[in-house]
């Protein structure tokens, strides 16, 4: 199996938030790859890493970064792929990695999830991916109208939900 994606993170201190995207990946049945690169303790390894990624056929990178959270930005200086910044909340509550990774100089786009939002950035791989797989578009249409089921039967619930002055 051929990667389509690769999750890159700084540290695997940043693994407990970025199994999210892992695991929604494997749920889509997108192939991947995980891999720690540090911009600031491994550059050599980086500039590799994003220089022959595309070669390598993976489509989308997802990069974790917390703090200084400098990866994200570094891999797409040195791609054309699309590059998700997952921010990781390791220190000011994540904002410092937030505004770290949208804040990015025009011309080197990184698409850029909440704080801790591996999830969101492993739907969006599959977004990006599916422009041209119609499979992977009827498995997300499948995984959004599963999304829809579960509020109608969370409003079902709560209409069983009894208060003397609830009016629904």
């Amino acid at each position: 199996m051929t990667p389509q994606v690769s999750i890159i993170m700084g540290s695997v201190s940043d693994l407990p938030v970025m199994e999210k995207a892992a695991a929604t990946l494997n749920d889509f049945c997108i192939p991947f790859e995980m891999t720690a690169l540090s911009a600031h303790r491994t550059p050599n390894e980086v500039e590799q890493f994003a220089k022959t990624a595309k070669d390598r056929g993976i489509r989308v990178i997802i990069a974790a970064a917390g703090m200084a959270a400098h990866l994200p930005g570094v891999i797409a200086s040195m791609t054309t792929l699309p590059v998700i910044g997952v921010p990781v909340n390791s220190s000011l509550d994540g904002v410092d990695a937030l505004l770290a990774i949208v804040q990015m100089p025009p011309g080197i786009p990184v698409a850029t999830v909440g704080i801790n939002g591996a999830m969101n950035a492993a739907i969006l791989a599959a977004q990006i991916l599916s422009v041209g797989d119609q499979e992977l578009q009827s498995r997300l249409a499948a995984y959004k109208e599963a999304l829809k089921t579960k509020i109608v039967e969370a409003n079902k619930e709560l209409a069983s939900v009894k208060y003397r002055f609830k009016t629904n």
